[in-house]
């Protein structure tokens, strides 16, 4: 049986992000789990974040971003890069998180991140409490340990967290492929 619920947040899980902005020298991290592809070729992403966040200012200005999404490991300190202000706090600094000197955008990447994206913003799209940046990915940064046989990501590997009810999941179990739904003719 059904229960009819308020609108809520219920598409869940969502993948956790810890979206890096600014430069080298003055720089911040933001956690946020309204992420996700719009478009596979090229890869446009977005990122949605309240206007009243640091990183929202400093994105707005510099109109890129890098999207480094975490492992199991580093939960406590996503979970700390999203409850604090880097109006306050150097967030690299007090959570001893390395700075990665990406290629073509000037924010830097999270090492200890298994994957970055560096994003240059295309678009923003402002709604009642966020606005989303829409961008195309234009790096792609993945730990060598992680990669498949193909070379191409081994997300069982990865263990990347998802958000979903004010909680954080891992998993690092296959449990289907694309396409294990469809029969063979026979």
């Amino acid at each position: 049986m059904k229960i009819d619920l308020q609108t809520n947040l219920g598409l869940a899980p969502n993948p956790v992000a810890m979206i890096s902005s600014g430069d080298r020298q003055n720089s911040n991290i933001a956690t946020i789990a309204w992420t996700g592809i719009i478009n596979s070729e090229p890869m446009i992403v977005y990122v949605s974040i309240r206007p009243s966040r640091f990183s929202h200012e400093i994105i707005t200005k510099t109109k890129e971003f890098v999207i480094n999404l975490p492992d199991e490991k580093l939960v406590k300190t996503a979970d700390f890069c999203g409850t604090k202000s880097g109006r306050e706090v150097d967030k690299f600094a007090v959570c001893g998180l390395t700075k990665g000197e990406s290629n073509v955008v000037k924010a830097p990447y999270i090492v200890e991140c298994p994957i970055n994206f560096e994003c240059k913003v295309k678009d923003i799209q402002k709604f009642a409490s966020h606005e989303m940046f829409v961008a195309e990915v234009v790096k792609t940064h993945c730990d060598e340990e992680i990669l498949g046989e193909n070379g191409e990501i081994d997300f069982a590997k990865a263990n990347l967290v998802t958000f979903a009810g004010k909680r954080y999941y891992a998993s690092n179990q296959e449990v289907g492929f694309r396409g294990c739904g469809v029969k063979d003719k026979d």
